[in-house]
């Protein structure tokens, strides 16, 4: 496997709490997948668990190079969990294309928080 890119970001889960509380499900649906939101509502401290997938899309965007350029949206990243639970990356839209660009095949993943802090780092092999 070579790598391509890597990529990683922190948040304060305060910052996300905000931003539900500010923005409610307008916040939600337009950074969150429906799988990832039942995801995180599922969990004793989703906030953590928002925070975390937040950090991990950040870290995508990284791995790719892009930044918030090329069209890219926050639901063109869709972190969900493997049976183990394992976060996995599933790219869309303009996202996937520029994986494609960069014969990405897979985007490795690990997401870690606390009540303070979600953190995430990624790496992208071909």
């Amino acid at each position: 496997m070579d790598i391509v890119g890597i990529g990683t970001d922190i948040v304060e889960c305060v910052r996300i709490a905000q931003m539900i509380e500010k923005h409610g499900e307008v916040f939600l649906t337009r950074v969150y997948a429906e799988v990832e939101m039942r995801y995180c509502l599922a969990r004793k401290n989703s906030t953590e668990h928002f925070a975390g997938r937040w950090a991990a899309k950040e870290a995508i965007l990284k791995c790719l190079g892009t930044g918030w350029t090329r069209g890219l949206c926050w639901t063109d990243m869709e972190i969900r969990n493997e049976p183990g639970g394992a976060p996995k990356v599933y790219l869309a839209g303009a996202a996937k294309e520029r994986a494609q660009e960069l014969r990405i095949a897979d985007i490795l993943l690990t997401i870690s928080h606390c009540r303070a802090f979600a953190t995430a780092f990624a790496i992208a092999v071909k």
